[in-house]
């Protein structure tokens, strides 16, 4: 069975007051990644709230849920529909953790917090301090918010696996081929497929033995959802990479390891989002490779030796 996703209404969301490791800081406007994670579920009116606490969490903080709700165009009931939705029992701890966050946010980025959004107008030095701060914020939001138990169990379903085939298309196929490569240069039998008939007959002939990733950033790629739904109906155990832990992608998972990238206007699709799930898979591999540390170590060197003689001697002049 896979992990219930997401909180219970009325409970305590992880990275909420009173769900905090002992010694360790929540990452800055934590509750704005999840909130962009739960979006997509979220009825019309709730959707609202939470569009407005992720473009203006400050601002949130500081209005009264009555101003919210009237620039959110709905009613205060809604609005602790969703402080609910998201693990609040109810707005003032919502506003009281925003404000926090902020503040945080401020302090982690020199008392100033750069918008990852990039205007007609910005110059190109803008430009870079935008873009780089966006990438290193999505791994980092990603890290943090990266569920450990889970993570362990799909590196041990990996381990125990005969063969592990990898779905993506567009930005995610070059995720999977990397995820295949790493897997493939430690002697594990992997494949990776981007197209959908090819993924489809893959997912058709694995077994019980195996596992199948779906990486999806929307979590609604129909054929990588397709593709899952196909193996775990063989028995296979299934595994989504998302930003989206209620998207479709899900119900065809047995476990989800999530995201926490955010596209904007000039970055969709190949970005922010790539990096995040870089991110994971090479977590995911590391784990794999400290499991199996002998035969992994013995693999690298053979590789490493069988391609050294393919790069530029020193002494060795290109004419």
């Amino acid at each position: 069975m896979r992990k219930p996703i997401g909180p219970e209404p009325g409970g305590t969301a992880p990275g909420a007051p009173g769900d905090e490791a002992p010694g360790k800081d929540p990452t800055p406007l934590s509750t704005v990644v999840r909130v962009r994670s739960l979006l997509p579920s979220l009825p019309p009116a709730e959707r609202r709230v939470a569009q407005r606490v992720i473009d203006d969490p400050e601002g949130v903080a500081n209005s009264t849920i009555t101003e919210l709700a009237q620039n959110c165009g709905t009613s205060e009931t809604t609005v602790i529909r969703f402080c609910r939705a998201i693990g609040f029992h109810g707005y003032p701890e919502l506003r009281l953790t925003l404000a926090t966050e902020a503040g945080r946010a401020q302090t982690a980025a020199g008392g100033r917090v750069i918008g990852s959004d990039i205007s007609p107008d910005d110059s190109l030095e803008q430009i870079v301090e935008k873009v780089t701060f966006a990438d290193a914020r999505a791994v980092e939001e990603t890290a943090s918010q990266l569920d450990i138990k889970m993570l362990e169990q799909v590196v041990d379903a990996v381990v125990a696996a005969e063969r592990v085939d990898v779905y993506g298309v567009g930005a995610s196929a070059f995720v999977a081929a990397d995820f295949q490569q790493k897997l493939h240069r430690i002697g594990r039998v992997c494949s990776a497929w981007a197209d959908a008939h090819i993924m489809l007959t893959s997912a058709a002939v694995l077994g019980s033995g195996d596992v199948a990733i779906g990486i999806s950033h929307t979590g609604a790629t129909v054929e990588t959802i397709d593709a899952l739904e196909v193996a775990k109906s063989n028995g296979v155990t299934t595994v989504a990479l998302t930003n989206f832990p209620k998207s479709p992608i899900a119900e065809a998972a047995d476990l989800i390891l999530t995201t926490a990238a955010r596209e904007t206007t000039f970055r969709s699709g190949a970005t922010a989002s790539r990096l995040a799930q870089l991110t994971v898979v090479d977590c995911v591999f590391v784990g794999v490779a400290q499991r199996t540390y002998g035969s992994t170590r013995k693999a690298l060197e053979a590789t490493y030796e069988a391609v050294r003689g393919r790069t530029v001697r020193p002494d060795r002049r290109r004419r």
